[in-house]
């Protein structure tokens, strides 16, 4: 198993805890071409321990596509347990978001899409496009969930 700096250089093309880390990270994850290759960029740190013990275990169990469902799924549910701390209610609004995204990921990868241009800020125009469409999708399903339950 590659280790946690070389996984961070490779993904961020500089060493963890290099000053240019951040920056790298935002423009190579908004301008990858294909919103799968989004992720391998994105938060290389958190990436590297859902890739360990979340996704390759899954893998073993599972097909790789659902496996890269349910690891986005379980980051969803890390990042509401955060939520929890601080709202003190459980939502699911970020697993449900993240779910979303790991299908839509899920998909990118499985059919090659890639967007057909060039230009960096195009694709973050996409990327982002995706991110806050998946966002607002999450936020009508759980308020139908919601609407329902009452």
């Amino acid at each position: 198993m590659v280790s946690l700096n070389n996984y961070v250089k490779k993904r961020n093309g500089v060493p963890l805890g290099h000053p240019k880390s951040l920056g790298n990270m935002f423009k190579r994850s908004l301008g990858a071409n294909s919103f799968d290759l989004f992720w391998v960029h994105w938060n290389p740190i958190w990436n590297y321990y859902l890739n360990k013990y979340i996704y390759k275990p899954l893998k073993r169990v599972c097909h790789s596509y659902v496996a890269l469902v349910l690891t986005f799924g379980f980051s969803g549910f890390v990042h509401d347990l955060a939520g929890l701390l601080i709202y003190t209610e459980l939502s699911f609004l970020f697993t449900i978001w993240f779910i979303i995204m790991g299908v839509l990921a899920a998909v990118f990868k499985r059919n090659k899409i890639y967007y057909k241009t060039q230009k960096k800020e195009v694709n973050y125009g996409f990327n982002v496009i995706l991110i806050v469409s998946s966002f607002l999708l999450a936020k009508c399903i759980l308020n139908g969930i919601y609407f329902f339950n009452t």
